[in-house]
């Protein structure tokens, strides 16, 4: 801690859970639900900014990365500037510092140290990242300051709160957040980085599991499109709910030792698995609880983002190592509000590519401020705010993949059906599952191609009714789902337009045809 410059600080080094959980009640922050399970809320941040996220700008990254609006340049002056400023402001205070590991394939796994002003945040990094490996030193250090505020005036951030990775100086600095998803998403980031350009890996923002034959899937999705809740199948193994490597040999593993997840209006009927995994040791965040301590899942009030972190052993099938080899199914999921997409759908390596840049789902009226309709978003790789090269980087090491080996990679939409947000209604968990299950067993024989979106939508389904599986027939209205599909195949190619300069025509082809209707 010393090199670090940290001579006068007090460390608590590598706590155990219940350490941790009774200094996060002592210190008032944090309350026990009626089960044990802590509770704790992140105060003014219920989710990541990112619009404060930046990288530094230097000699390793100013040729590769991708810089825009999501992966924004940050001084690398300024970065040490304000490096020194976080640590002078931790001097001094008793600190909670954990060695761990992010990779569980040894080979291509990096060493870190988390260093955290608060207790909960440091048991956040027990849930979340793998034991340390033996012998092995810490490479990436994570300095945690959530009560730390950056001065924009002087310190180059755009407000108090920031996260700016620094790939030559191997740190994560977070300043001003209390929100705990900023330092796994903050390792993310970092890997998305190095193991494509040092590795030859590729890096996936997905959930994966493996059959009792061996065999691999991976669930691609952004929050709220069921990634989590598809991967935890009690048939199957689960490899992890969020980050995985895919090796050049084939190998695919977890980045992480814990989940992550989504809880808003959890219930153990839809979800058995997340809540048994709700136990102590776990962390609930920004959660209501009933004057019982009973947590209300359904409770909005402090944010839509309500989560739990727990450690992957808390899911009752958990494959061996938290690894896999090379996937035989891949699953783009997506929530699609406008209700167009069909519930089902599979895709050719070109057309994979094309959805896998553009990364599309829908944010539906409620679900954040300002919002009263659906609203298109686009997020390339299915996690663009995390990945620091260009998408079509990414793409290109999925393409080649798809030519490889025997793979299919399926478009599954888990929104809405027959209309889309507030006519329609969104489709059943049960068929979903069903839908992939039938995939997962090969199944799947019968196709029709979407002559608007180019790829072959699924048109019989073991346990699915077939009027289900037609996305225009199920709408009482042929014509107005004619005038919303035009409207999302446009918006797909307004999208894509600033990957056209990086994309193979191959990949352009993938996308939807010419509006099939004025």
């Amino acid at each position: 801690m010393a090199d670090l410059g940290l001579r006068h600080a007090s460390v608590v080094y590598q706590a155990d859970p219940d350490f941790l959980t009774q200094e996060t009640l002592r210190l008032n922050r944090g309350t026990l639900t009626h089960s044990g399970v802590l509770c704790i809320e992140t105060g003014k941040f219920t989710g990541r900014s990112p619009e404060d996220r930046f990288i530094v700008e230097d000699g390793r990254t100013r040729d590769k990365v991708w810089w825009g609006s999501i992966n924004k340049p940050f001084d690398e002056a300024a970065y040490f500037r304000l490096k020194a400023k976080v640590l002078d402001y931790l001097d001094g205070k008793k600190l909670y510092v954990r060695e761990a590991r992010a990779g569980a394939l040894a080979s291509v796994s990096i060493g870190i140290r988390v260093v955290n002003e608060y207790p909960e945040h440091n048991l956040f990094a027990y849930n979340m990242f793998l034991d340390p490996s033996e012998g092995v030193a810490p490479e990436w250090t994570i300095l945690h300051a959530p009560d730390f505020q950056a001065d924009p005036s002087t310190d180059g951030t755009r407000q108090g709160n920031f996260a700016i990775l620094s790939f030559s100086d191997k740190t994560i600095l977070i300043g001003g957040t209390g929100y705990t998803g900023e330092i796994k998403k903050g390792i993310f980031s970092a890997l998305n980085f190095l193991l494509p350009t040092e590795a030859n890996t590729f890096p996936m923002h997905c959930s994966a599991n493996l059959g009792r034959g061996g065999d691999t899937a991976l669930f691609f999705g952004l929050s709220g499109t069921g990634k989590t809740t598809l991967s935890a199948d009690p048939n199957r193994a689960l490899i992890g709910d969020d980050e995985h490597g895919w090796t050049a040999e084939g190998d695919v593993f977890n980045f992480e030792g814990g989940c992550y997840a989504k809880v808003i209006d959890l219930s153990e009927e839809k979800e058995p698995d997340i809540w048994r995994a709700i136990r102590p040791g776990a962390i609930l965040e920004n959660i209501v609880l009933n004057e019982a301590g009973v947590p209300d899942y359904t409770d909005s009030r402090i944010t839509e983002n309500t989560r739990v972190s727990y450690p992957i052993e808390h899911i009752d099938h958990v494959a061996a190592g938290l690894r896999g080899k090379n996937p035989k199914n891949i699953f783009f999921l997506t929530c699609d509000a406008y209700g167009v997409l069909p519930p089902m759908s599979k895709l050719g390596p070109e057309q994979a590519a094309y959805h896998f840049i553009s990364g599309y789902t829908a944010k539906v009226a409620g679900t954040e401020a300002g919002i009263t309709e659906p609203k298109a978003v686009f997020s390339a790789c299915f996690g663009a705010p995390f990945m620091p090269l260009h998408p079509s980087d990414y793409a290109d090491m999925l393409m080649d993949k798809m030519r490889a080996g025997d793979l299919n990679v399926w478009l599954v939409n888990t929104g809405w059906v027959g209309g889309g947000y507030g006519v329609g209604e969104r489709i059943k968990l049960r068929y979903t599952r069903a839908m992939i299950t039938a995939a997962l067993e090969g199944q799947l024989e019968h196709f029709t191609e979407d002559a608007r979106f180019g790829f072959q939508y699924v048109s019989e389904c073991p346990g699915v009714p077939a009027a289900v599986l037609q996305a225009k027939a199920q709408w009482s209205d042929a014509a107005g789902y004619d005038a919303a599909a035009d409207d999302l195949a446009r918006r797909f190619r307004e999208n894509f337009k600033k990957f056209e300069a990086g994309a193979s025509s191959a990949i352009l082809a993938g996308g939807p045809k010419a509006l099939q209707s004025a």
